[in-house]
């Protein structure tokens, strides 16, 4: 989930929580609440007994409300789950030709790859993430161009060199990469 969404979505609920609350409580300890706020006063609870026996005699009402529980809560576990993941690739996985095989550190490689990217014409800076499988990794590359740079050229010598040299070191058979080409903030230049 990107973080923005991410971001928005726990901004709004905790606005909505705050002031739900804020808005019980408020009640609660007798202060004067807006007249559309649905309880009045200390002793007003939030069902009535009318509002509770009111669809208790309809067949379809409780499948209905348990349905939407359950999604409810799943999307609830969605949620928590796709925090704790990793977006990161902690490690790789390398074939020695022994059968054994070899870990590579993930943070290892992507230096590596960063390093050999920024020594490319043109760059200024090189970041890349590791994601994926540790049998099979994909590089996310964000690269910061000079004024002066060719994009053209700077992604085939990162495609042919940076990362067909992460690849082979690696022993991997391939290293899908993702590239995104930005260029450094810079004024006109003046002709004369």
């Amino acid at each position: 989930m990107p973080k923005k969404v991410n971001r928005v979505l726990l901004g709004l609920s905790g606005l909505v929580l705050l002031a739900v609350g804020g808005g019980v409580l408020a009640t609660g300890l007798g202060m004067s609440v807006p007249s559309w706020w649905p309880f009045d006063g200390r002793d007003d609870v939030l069902l009535s007994k009318a509002d509770r026996m009111r669809w208790r005699g309809e067949g379809w009402w409780w499948p209905v409300v348990i349905a939407v529980l359950a999604v409810l809560v799943l999307l609830a576990l969605w949620w928590l789950l796709t925090q704790l993941r990793r977006h990161r690739l902690a490690e790789v996985l390398v074939d020695s030709r022994d059968g054994e095989g070899a870990v590579l550190r993930g943070r290892a490689l992507e230096h590596a790859l960063a390093g050999e990217a920024q020594t490319l014409d043109g760059v200024e800076r090189a970041h890349v993430t590791l994601t994926g499988r540790r049998e099979a990794p994909k590089a996310r590359v964000a690269l910061l161009l000079a004024p002066h740079a060719e994009p053209a050229e700077t992604l085939s010598g990162l495609t042919h060199g940076a990362l067909a040299q992460g690849r082979d070191s690696a022993g991997l058979d391939s290293l899908p990469a993702e590239v995104r080409l930005r260029e450094v903030k810079h004024g006109a230049r003046r002709v004369s």
